[in-house]
């Protein structure tokens, strides 16, 4: 009961602040901007969205097959259909209560392939870890690459925000928090030293151990190379989804591939925000659109088209997903024991 009041809580904040963000861009618009806007919707080429929707099948499809390269390590070998099925039963699920995506596509796979739970939320750290590092790489990119347009957007919002933060002195308020989560760690190796001999202590200990495992067999992996390919190509398939979806306007037709990384990087700070990236997303891509001379009816039919397309795709494939996987058979450990299948 707590559980699901806590997750109802999220939703509630998540989805707050989605609709928030959606009244932001949308309560300052005059009629005759709303006129032009549904022009561009109406204008809008909309056969564009069908590779667009190919390409984004590609990448979660690459997502799935360079998971399983991180769980075989531990000799389980789950099927590629049921590795697939997890990514997008576990993206649905992350539209309908946050973060809580990545929890439930480990319990999906855990419990049809027959593998430790905390093995895979090992395996998981260690992806969403790869692809933070990923993000944060196009972000420094984006800035360097452009310096003239990205780059002095990044200095006036930020830098030039946090400068007078420092310079004040306000730092010290960033040491008191340091110490505080000193002393919170230091108190809870105290707490399970004090308890080290209970029943519950020892499942937590075998559960850290199973996370440990999958996070380190990122270590044992035959085929690094392979991985590192399918990780670029993963981005590279983000990336086409945005610089493709451009043609989908014509005003943004126009733009080159600096502006499709801008988007993409930015954008991708935006899915993370709010429920499912409605309203931030939409926002970050509209203001990003206009450092490169885009209207603000065409950023903001753009960015609304994107999300569009991309939690459609979602619900269709996270869908399909979830009708068909009940049928198919689950692994028990005696299939676990030398057979690998795709």
């Amino acid at each position: 009961m707590k559980k699901a009041i806590g997750n109802a809580i999220k939703l509630i904040i998540f989805l707050g602040l989605g609709i928030f963000l959606v009244w932001l861009i949308t309560h300052h618009l005059t009629p005759e901007q709303w006129d032009r806007i549904k022009q561009v919707f109406r204008d809008a080429n909309y056969w564009i969205l069908l590779p667009v929707f190919i390409i984004g099948t590609m990448s979660h499809l690459l997502r799935a097959l360079r998971w399983r390269m991180l769980i075989e390590p531990m000799d389980y070998h789950p099927r590629l259909f049921t590795t697939f099925s997890a990514v997008m039963i576990g993206y649905i699920a992350n539209l309908a209560i946050p973060r809580m995506g990545e929890i439930t596509r480990c319990g999906v796979l855990s419990r049809h392939e027959n593998i430790p739970f905390q093995k895979v939320i090992g395996t998981m750290i260690v992806e969403r870890g790869i692809d933070l590092l990923c993000l944060l790489v196009l972000i420094v990119a984006s800035i360097l690459i452009q310096m003239d347009v990205v780059g002095g957007f990044f200095y006036d919002t930020v830098i030039s925000r946090l400068t007078p933060i420092f310079r004040h002195g306000t730092w010290i308020r960033y040491l008191i928090m340091l110490a505080m989560i000193a002393a919170l760690i230091t108190g809870m190796v105290f707490l399970m030293k004090l308890f080290r001999h209970t029943r519950w202590y020892r499942k937590l200990v075998l559960l850290f151990r199973g996370i440990k495992e999958g996070m380190l067999a990122i270590g044992k992996m035959k085929r690094k190379g392979l991985f590192f390919l399918y990780t670029i190509a993963i981005w590279l398939c983000y990336f086409l989804m945005v610089y493709v979806g451009f043609f989908c306007l014509k005003p943004t037709s126009v733009l080159g591939l600096k502006a499709g990384l801008s988007v993409l990087s930015f954008g991708s700070i935006g899915m993370m925000i709010t429920q499912g990236g409605i309203g931030a997303y939409q926002l970050i891509v509209e203001k990003t659109l206009e450092l490169y001379g885009i209207l603000e009816a065409y950023g903001f039919a753009f960015g609304w088209l994107s999300w569009i397309m991309q939690t459609l795709l979602t619900l269709v494939l996270g869908l399909i997903c979830t009708v068909t996987l009940p049928f198919v058979k689950r692994k028990t450990p005696k299939a676990l024991a030398g057979k690998v299948t795709s």
